[in-house]
C-alpha cells in the first residue's frame, strides 16, 4: 500500500477540495468543501457525536430517495454555520448541476459543523453563504478567479475580500479547521489517502476539533500517526519527558466535534457508503482519546465516485480497512499542520523535540 500522489482527498479521482477563511475582525473560523463529479457520488453518513449540527444526513439514509451527492460543506460556526452551504447550493444550480426536477435541478449538499464559536472575538462571527461561495470556487480556479472579478464589480453574492481561500491539499489551519482546537492544541484540516494493491483508491479529509486528546498517553506522540504508511511520519519521534510533564492543558468542558469525509473511486452502494463512514469512525477513535463524547458531533460522510467497479468481498474488506488508516492518518496531519495562535498553541511548539533534525 502506498500514498496517491497529493496523500490527499483529491487522490480520488473527480473530488475537488476548496476551503475559504477569515481571521481578524472578531472571526476565526472557516468553510471547507468537497465537491464530487457533476453526476454526483453515491453517499452515506455515520454520527456518532451528541452533540451533532448536520444538514440532510437523513436523506442518506439508504431507505430515503436520493442516491448521490453533489458536494460535502464541512463548516465552522456551530448551527449558524450551516447558512455556509447555501452558496455551494446556489453555485451548483446556477451550473445545472444537481437533482433532476421539473423545471430545474436541486444540488444536494449534505453539511456538518464544528463548534468554534467565539474563538476570534465575536461569538456570531461565523460562516455563511460567501464563504460557501468561496470554497466552491477555490475548487474551480477559472470560477475562482471569475468569482474574484465578480467580487470586484459587486456582485450580488460578492465574496468579502478578508474571506481568504486555498484548494486541493491545503491542510492545517484553513477552511473549516481556522478556529479549530484539538485537546488543547491548535487543531486543522488534514488529509490522507492510500492506493491499495488493487489499484483502488481510498481517502479521507478531516477537521480535527475534539474536546479529546490526539496524544498517545505514553509517550506524547500524535496517536494517529502510528497508522502512517511508510517514511509518512519518518520525521517525528516521542518528545523529550521534560516537555511532556510541562503540558497541561486547559480541561474545562467544552464543545469541540470532529467531522470529515472518507472516499473511494470504487463504486459502492448507499448502504456500503454508511459502512464505510462508520469503519473511518474507528479511525477517529484510534487517533483521538476520547471520541464521541456529550459534547461532540462526531460526524463523518462517506463517498464513493464510482469510477472503478464494484468491488469483490475481499476487496471490500481492504477498502474498509484502510478507511479506518487514512482517516487516523488525516487527523495527525492535521495537528502537525496547524499553526499556533494565542488561544492553541501547535503541537512541534509545545514539543519542539518530537522533530528530528536533518542530518
Amino acid at each position: 500500500m502506498r500514498p496517491g500522489a497529493t496523500n490527499s482527498l483529491e487522490d480520488v479521482a473527480g473530488l475537488r477540495v476548496g476551503h475559504a477563511q477569515r481571521a481578524g475582525g472578531g472571526y476565526l473560523t472557516g468553510t471547507t468543501v468537497v465537491l464530487a463529479p457533476p453526476s454526483g457520488a453515491v453517499a452515506g453518513v455515520d454520527v456518532r457525536g451528541a452533540a451533532p449540527g448536520t444538514r440532510e444526513t437523513e436523506l442518506l439514509d439508504p431507505r430515503n430517495l436520493v442516491s448521490r451527492v453533489h458536494a460535502v460543506v464541512l463548516t465552522g460556526g456551530s448551527a449558524y454555520g450551516l447558512s455556509a452551504a447555501c452558496g455551494v447550493v446556489d453555485r451548483l444550480a446556477d451550473a445545472g448541476v444537481g437533482y433532476p426536477v421539473a423545471g430545474g435541478v436541486v444540488p444536494i449538499v449534505p453539511a456538518a459543523v464544528i463548534f468554534d464559536l467565539g474563538r476570534g472575538g465575536t461569538f456570531r462571527a461565523v460562516p455563511d453563504a460567501t464563504f460557501g461561495t468561496a470554497a466552491h470556487d477555490a475548487a474551480h480556479d477559472a470560477a475562482h478567479d471569475a468569482a474574484r472579478a465578480e467580487a470586484a464589480d459587486g456582485g450580488n453574492d460578492a465574496i468579502p475580500p478578508s474571506v481568504v481561500t486555498h484548494s486541493g491539499a491545503a491542510g492545517g489551519s484553513v477552511g473549516a479547521g481556522t478556529g479549530a482546537r484539538a485537546g488543547g492544541l491548535a487543531g486543522g484540516v488534514g488529509t490522507a489517502s492510500a492506493v491499495l494493491p488493487g489499484g483502488a483508491t481510498v481517502a479521507a479529509l478531516v477537521v480535527a476539533n475534539p474536546v479529546g486528546s490526539v496524544l498517545d498517553p505514553r509517550d506524547g506522540t500524535v496517536a494517529g500517526a502510528r497508522y502512517g504508511l511508510p517514511g509518512e511520519f519518518d520525521h517525528l519521534r516521542p518528545p523529550i519527558p521534560e516537555e511532556l510533564h510541562a503540558w497541561h492543558p486547559d480541561d474545562a468542558p467544552s464543545f469541540n466535534t470532529t467531522i470529515g469525509v472518507v472516499a473511494t473511486d470504487l463504486t459502492l452502494t448507499k448502504a456500503q457508503c454508511g459502512k464505510l463512514a462508520a469503519v473511518a469512525h474507528d479511525g477517529l477513535a484510534r487517533a483521538i482519546r476520547p471520541a464521541h463524547t456529550m459534547t461532540d458531533g462526531d460526524t463523518i460522510f462517506g463517498l464513493a465516485t464510482c469510477a472503478r467497479p464494484e468491488p469483490g468481498h475481499d476487496t471490500l474488506q481492504e477498502v474498509l480497512a484502510a478507511a479506518a488508516d487514512v482517516f487516523s492518518r488525516a487527523v495527525a496531519h492535521a495537528v502537525l499542520a496547524a499553526t499556533t495562535r494565542e488561544d492553541a498553541p501547535a503541537y512541534l511548539d509545545v514539543f519542539p523535540s518530537a522533530q528530528r533534525k536533518r542530518a
